[in-house]
């Protein structure tokens, strides 16, 4: 059997449309947080982004760009590749062991105003750095 196959843009354009999904899934869940937990919210909001711009440049901006290059590498005889591999085998692992942090962090005695900024971070890093994928589109 053979792998569905695609344009090297279709992978950019999934990897972009992961992240994107991705980060505003947890940046709604931060902000439903914070403006559930009853109290100021301006500090942990803050915190959240400043955390996720730092979380961007420092992080997923890099992860991002490497990506982008290993996509752009991907067979270079082929035309068209594995429509699985907008994300390196290894960050598939990455990404469950990040899921399971997550469950985990949510299933902690952890007060929802101290995960949110952590959650809005991520989240805004993420969205942030899906930017560089939609850029290379163009």
């Amino acid at each position: 059997m053979q792998a569905p196959a695609v344009n090297r843009s279709v992978l950019v354009l999934l990897a972009g449309a992961a992240w994107s999904i991705v980060g505003l899934v947890l940046i709604g869940v931060a902000v439903n947080w914070l403006v559930s937990s009853g109290g100021s919210i301006i500090v942990p909001l803050l915190i959240g982004a400043v955390a996720g711009f730092l979380v961007y440049y420092y992080g997923f901006s890099r992860l991002a760009r490497t990506n982008l290059i290993r996509i752009a590498e991907l067979s270079p005889a082929k035309s068209k590749v594995c429509v699985f591999a907008f994300q390196a085998w290894r960050s598939y692992l990455i990404i469950m062991v990040m899921m399971l942090l997550g469950f985990t962090l949510r299933h902690l005695p952890i007060p929802r105003l101290w995960l949110a900024p952590v959650y809005l971070a991520i989240g805004l890093g993420l969205v942030l750095s899906s930017g560089l994928y939609y850029a290379r589109l163009q």
